[in-house]
């Protein structure tokens, strides 16, 4: 499952990419660029490429939130945190009284 949703997840992004590269630089969309409502004229195109852009980024992060949680959780259900606990060793960090008194180094 994890390796149709990432291939699902490289196509969202080149169409996202692709779409977003195609559109126009209309500097704010000011207006330029014409009359006309046909889906053939400048103000048509930018409305698909708008709807398109909106969906596909929508499919982007719908998709990156699935991939978040898919990879969190194995198929015993386990999260990532939990292995880290089960595996984790206990450290012994009590001291040791030393009761014997301390010596000078010896002089060579």
């Amino acid at each position: 499952m994890m390796t149709v949703l990432l291939i699902i997840q490289l196509l969202v992004s080149a169409g996202l990419v692709g779409v977003v590269l195609m559109q126009r630089s209309d500097g704010g969309a000011l207006g330029i660029g014409g009359g006309g409502g046909g889906m053939m004229s400048s103000r048509g195109a930018a409305t698909v490429l708008t709807r398109s852009t909106t969906f596909l980024g929508a499919a982007f992060f719908a998709l990156s939130i699935i991939l978040a949680i898919v990879a969190g959780v194995d198929a015993q259900g386990r999260s990532v945190f939990d292995e880290v606990e089960d595996d984790a060793q206990t450290l012994d960090l009590t001291i040791e009284e030393d009761t014997s008194t301390p010596s000078l180094p010896d002089e060579r």
